[in-house]
């Protein structure tokens, strides 16, 4: 049941707008802790055979037991999905036309940001 609860609930208002994020490998591995900590949450811990204590699953025994995808995979292969749905829309849309625009103005000195379009070339090969 609480398993359930997590995959149409809160896994959803945790992801809401994630098509269009932009995610560091910082952040990923923040995802991937936050659905870690709710998958200890779900399933308890586990009384240990041999010293009869009880103890945390192991991040390995969480995958065997949650058969769901991780949350990343899960972003990157909705990310793809949009960008395939933006793409056939074509150059009439709004949304291809804020995707493929060019913004005006300089840019902030440093380096730059991680853009939408870096990742999705890349997710193909993760994914």
């Amino acid at each position: 049941m609480k398993e359930n609860i997590y995959r149409t609930i809160i896994l959803f208002v945790v992801l809401y707008g994630y098509e269009t994020w932009s995610l560091t490998l910082k952040e990923e591995r923040r995802l991937r802790v936050f659905e870690n900590r709710v998958s200890r949450r779900i399933f308890g811990p586990k009384r240990d055979e041999v010293t009869r204590q009880w103890r945390k699953l192991h991040n390995e025994e969480l995958n065997d037991l949650y058969f769901s995808p991780n949350i990343v995979w899960v972003k990157k292969s909705r990310r793809m999905w949009w960008a395939v749905h933006v793409a056939s829309i074509g150059e009439g849309g709004g949304v291809y036309r804020v995707s493929a625009g060019k913004p005006e103005g300089k840019r902030p000195l440093g380096r730059p940001r991680h853009r939408w379009e870096d990742n999705i070339k890349t997710d193909p090969q993760e994914v």
